[in-house]
């Protein structure tokens, strides 16, 4: 992983931009036009999220399956990953998309809303590092498949093929990091948001 990061640097830090960026535009946004934050939350509690989520903050295990399953599935997966299997590089802007509307959420409209945030930006470092790796594989697979030469293969199928690979090995140490942010997530939303907020 270490290697590859140092070979793509450049690509590597560009993507840092491209995953934090939206995230932190749209918490400006959000700050700027409270109506869209409360927006966002209210659609999350009619399509019923909050309440699932509510549900489960009383096992933090349970909680952490659910935050891994999002963020593993949905976010890195079918919004990531996939679509970029499929037309080169594509799941990337689609990934910068939905991160602003992250961001317009998390824009605090309160207090305990700010105090909230202190353990969640590390939630925030940890699992969107695990989505820069996998928009760094998205990127190699893309790379690879449209210009064969740089993984040393004779045709698109084959650089393809060593796309993929890439990919993989990077998704490895993803998935570890969005395991960790899941577990600390739970146990943070659990334990530490309510002693900061109501302590």
């Amino acid at each position: 992983m270490i290697q590859t990061i140092r070979a793509n640097r450049g690509a590597y830090l560009v993507l840092n931009a491209i995953v934090y960026g939206p995230v932190l535009v749209g918490f400006g946004v959000g700050l700027l036009f409270p109506s869209l934050t409360a927006a966002q939350v209210e659609s999350m509690k009619s399509s019923g999220t909050g309440d699932l989520v509510q549900s489960l903050l009383e096992n933090p295990w349970l909680l952490a399956l659910a935050i891994l399953a999002n963020n593993a599935l949905r976010a890195g997966l079918l919004i990531l990953v996939l679509p970029s299997m499929i037309v080169p590089f594509a799941g990337i802007p689609w990934f910068a998309y939905s991160q602003y509307t992250v961001g317009v959420t998390l824009a605090p409209a309160s207090e305990a809303a700010w105090l909230a945030l202190i353990p969640h930006s590390l939630t925030i470092l940890i699992e969107f590092q695990a989505f820069v790796l996998l928009a760094l594989g998205a990127y190699l697979l893309g790379r690879a498949w449209i210009r064969p030469r740089t993984v040393d293969a004779v045709n698109r199928r084959q650089g393809y093929v060593r796309g993929l690979r890439q990919l993989g090995r990077l998704s490895l140490p993803a998935l570890a990091l969005l395991v960790v942010g899941a577990i600390y997530e739970s146990f943070s939303l659990i334990y530490l948001v309510p002693m900061l907020t109501e302590g």
